[in-house]
């Protein structure tokens, strides 16, 4: 069973520009590699030909993924976002209730997060603890450390 993911115009045209690079880059060099070590003789004992089909077949095996990922990508209109509560996509500012520190983050799909930038999947553990949640909401989150509190202060889709 697929599962969909939703992103922004920005993330879907990043996935289709890697699978193409893949595709019409990686691909044509994966195929060289093999033929090169073809070409140097005995195929049973030649573990440069070994090395190639393996990482061709590593090459093959993202580019199925990436392509099955794409194929269940939908688009999302962040003009259209609901406020009201957290969504893929919303912008949360959040309070740490046990030392008070306040962080932003940017609910994505897997394939867009980017902890640096503040952009958490919804797959995460924060991500998924705070889906639904409304402003004034306090999220209880289970991570490797315990239990954290997260206070909705406010959401957005800016």
């Amino acid at each position: 069973m697929s599962k969909v993911s939703y992103y922004t115009e920005e993330g879907l045209k990043k996935l289709r520009e890697e699978l193409n690079f893949l595709k019409d880059i990686e691909r044509p060099k994966a195929s060289q590699a093999i033929a090169e070590a073809r070409d140097k003789g005995d195929l049973s004992e030649n573990a440069e030909y070994d090395a190639a089909k393996e990482a061709q077949g590593l090459l093959e095996l993202h580019i199925s993924k990436m392509e099955e990922t794409l194929s269940n990508a939908r688009l999302i209109d962040e003009s259209q976002l609901d406020t009201s509560k957290v969504l893929v996509h919303s912008n949360v500012e959040v309070k740490n209730k046990s030392n008070g520190a306040l962080m932003k983050y940017k609910l994505v799909a897997q394939s867009e997060a980017d902890i640096k930038t503040g952009k958490i999947s919804v797959d995460s553990p924060i991500g998924k603890g705070l889906l639904g949640k409304k402003t004034g909401e306090i999220a209880e989150i289970s991570v490797p450390n315990g239990i954290i509190k997260l206070e909705i202060i406010s959401i957005s889709r800016d």
